[in-house]
């Protein structure tokens, strides 16, 4: 079964499946009547029994004294769920109650047309990655790192990212206004943007001036290995004098697909490892299978350049095949499982583990470093000038 690092585009026909593993009865129940201290003990585990006392204690409190009577016992058990999660203080970590849950798994309307930007889902907003090449999104000025608040005039606060990636797909030639909050800015920006039929690319590649091969790679979609591969074997006809592979703005995508394409550029050895909340890991192995080894390698990387992109780029940064060159990377390095709970209760996120670099780097919320730094300026983006790529050029060139 493919695991699939959790980023989305806006604009393609995504069902999220959740995990139907079930939890052994809901905490609220009304048979802790019949338990020992002050009636709330409710389980075998005495400890346990213990620690939520207080907890029936404030339910009994409200059920008495509250002055709007009756309370609503369902509302409150859901209530009591997502702010047990939200102690955890881990964004990627939360409650989706039936209804959200159910929106969640309803088939979407318009599914191939959107505004075209990679997102993370994963947190408490929703975060654009970065827009896609050619994009209703980019040309409308949308930029990665930007946080929607806003759709239509609506506050999205509280609201589940994966509800309001719904709510910015729509028909095509439709209209939505977003509301973004961006880093440089002191107040939220409206951004209008028309809907339109997404195009999803795969790969770009083709031969720069002075013989150097040049592949960017959008996504780690199913089968884009195969694509990855043949490009790289028509390009090698040439005898390039380098390779610049494009992850910029690249948001993520199967873990399968990341393993085998980087195993296309490291022969042997650890490409990543997983490590879990118990301290156990799993080790994800080169496949052997490299069809270069010492064509001098640079790897361009963003802040757009997240999750399955960021264990390539890792991976090949750590064991010294090439170089990063470029900017920080977006740093998502989790793994979240839902479980749906038992009795029509909606389900719960839940951080299970951790994304590490071979040598134990951790990618999550720190990212990745370039060993060449290269920032773009608002201005190099206006002009059409690309530093980072004219540094690579620059780099092979000069070996």
């Amino acid at each position: 079964m493919k695991k699939y690092l959790q980023f989305f585009f806006i604009g393609l026909f995504l069902l999220i499946i959740f995990g139907a593993t079930f939890m052994g009865g809901a905490f609220f129940g009304r048979d802790f009547l019949a338990a020992k201290k002050n009636n709330y003990s409710f389980n075998s585990n005495l400890e346990l029994n213990e620690l939520f006392i207080p907890v029936f204690e404030a339910w009994d409190i409200v059920h008495e004294q509250y002055v709007d009577q009756p309370v609503d016992d369902i509302e409150m058990m859901h209530g009591a769920i997502s702010g047990m999660l939200e102690s955890l203080g881990d964004p990627h970590t939360s409650y989706m109650d039936p209804d959200e849950y159910q929106q969640q798994n309803a088939p979407l309307q318009g599914e191939y047309t959107g505004i075209g930007a990679w997102v993370d889902t994963s947190g408490k907003f929703l975060i654009i990655i970065s827009p896609m090449p050619n994009s209703p999104a980019e040309e409308a000025g949308i930029k990665p790192g930007d946080i929607v608040i806003n759709i239509d005039g609506e506050d999205m606060t509280g609201v589940d990212p994966t509800l309001i990636l719904r709510r910015i797909l729509g028909p095509a030639d439709t209209k939505v206004i977003l509301t973004i909050v961006r880093e440089d800015e002191n107040i939220p920006i409206d951004i209008e943007i028309t809907r339109a039929v997404i195009e999803v690319p795969a790969i770009e590649y083709h031969i720069l001036d002075n013989n150097i091969a040049y592949l960017r790679l959008f996504q780690y979609s199913t089968n884009v290995d195969e694509k990855v591969k043949n490009a790289l074997e028509e390009m090698l006809i040439n005898d390039p004098i380098g390779l610049i592979f494009d992850l910029r703005n690249n948001s993520g995508g199967f873990l399968d697909s990341a393993i085998n394409i980087t195993s296309l550029f490291i022969d042997e050895g650890t490409i990543m490892i997983e490590e879990w909340g118990d301290g156990t890991q799993e080790i994800y192995k080169a496949q052997g299978d490299a069809i270069e080894k010492s064509i001098p390698l640079i790897v361009l990387v963003n802040g757009g350049t997240a999750s399955a992109s960021e264990i390539t780029a890792g991976a090949i940064q750590d064991h010294e095949r090439g170089i990063l060159i470029g900017s920080v990377t977006f740093g998502k390095g989790l793994i979240q499982n839902w479980t749906i709970l038992e009795g029509d209760n909606g389900a719960v996120r839940v951080s299970v583990a951790r994304w590490l670099t071979p040598n134990g780097r951790q990618i999550q919320g720190d990212g990745l470093v370039p060993d060449i730094v290269v920032e773009i300026t608002e201005e190099d983006y206006e002009a059409g000038i690309d530093p980072q790529l004219d540094k690579a050029i620059e780099w092979v060139l000069n070996r």
